[in-house]
């Protein structure tokens, strides 16, 4: 059998430490292949055109162009698009949020371990969301509360249970963890996540629970 490809990797932050060590780290997983970096945002975005990574690790705070605008110029203007993940100094940068808004499909701290480093790159490949419960709960309910909530027109198409596979993704529970609260299959809740991302038009899980609390679905601090 013919091995996957591995996955195709871009690094754009303005610290070329950074570069030099996130490519360095990522060159040594057989499954991940870096295909370039970049020095600032403008750099990132014409990067991503030329290379067509699958995944992106974006620094927030770049100068020409900030990571924010780099991010929602990449996933709105490339077909098909790359996963991006956010970049941060600091846990719950404030800017984390716009970045999500803008995109991203989670965020990592630059001193995260090597094997969650691996892990998270590997999640966002696939289309899994790069935040844990806890880091869902607290991120998400803060986004919710400094974003106007307005109800998305295509929230009416989702079905009753869809909407409940909905609710427990926003409170950060697994496939299995839903599926054993809803006493359906690991393949039943696979099939709702999918039909929920196409109908609220959600680029992965990711932006379906940013969906969920900004459109107020769900309520900030809600268990």
């Amino acid at each position: 059998m013919t091995a996957p490809a591995p996955i195709r990797v871009l690094i754009a932050d303005d610290d070329e430490i950074v570069r030099a060590g996130f490519s360095a780290l990522l060159g040594t997983r057989d499954d991940i292949v870096v295909v370039g970096t970049a020095r600032d945002g403008q750099d990132a975005v014409r990067a991503a055109g030329a290379y067509h990574p699958d995944v992106v690790l974006m620094d927030v705070r770049m100068p020409v162009l900030d990571g924010i605008a780099a991010t929602r110029r990449i996933t709105t203007t490339l077909v098909p698009a790359p996963r991006v993940i956010v970049l941060t100094t600091f846990d719950l940068d404030e800017y984390v949020y716009d970045a999500l808004s803008a995109g991203a499909s989670g965020f990592l701290l630059k001193d995260v371990p090597a094997t969650t480093l691996f892990d998270a790159v590997r999640a966002v490949a696939c289309g899994d969301a790069l935040l844990t419960p806890g880091v869902t709960r607290r991120l998400i309910d803060e986004f919710a509360r400094v974003r106007p909530r307005v109800r998305p027109e295509r929230l009416t198409q989702l079905t009753a249970r869809e909407v409940d596979v909905l609710r427990m993704l926003a409170a950060g529970h697994s496939n299995p963890e839903i599926a054993a609260r809803l006493h359906i299959s690991n393949e039943t809740v696979k099939t709702h996540v999918s039909s929920i991302l196409a109908k609220i038009d959600a680029r992965d899980r990711t932006q379906a629970v940013i969906t969920a609390y900004e459109s107020g679905l769900v309520q900030p601090g809600a268990p």
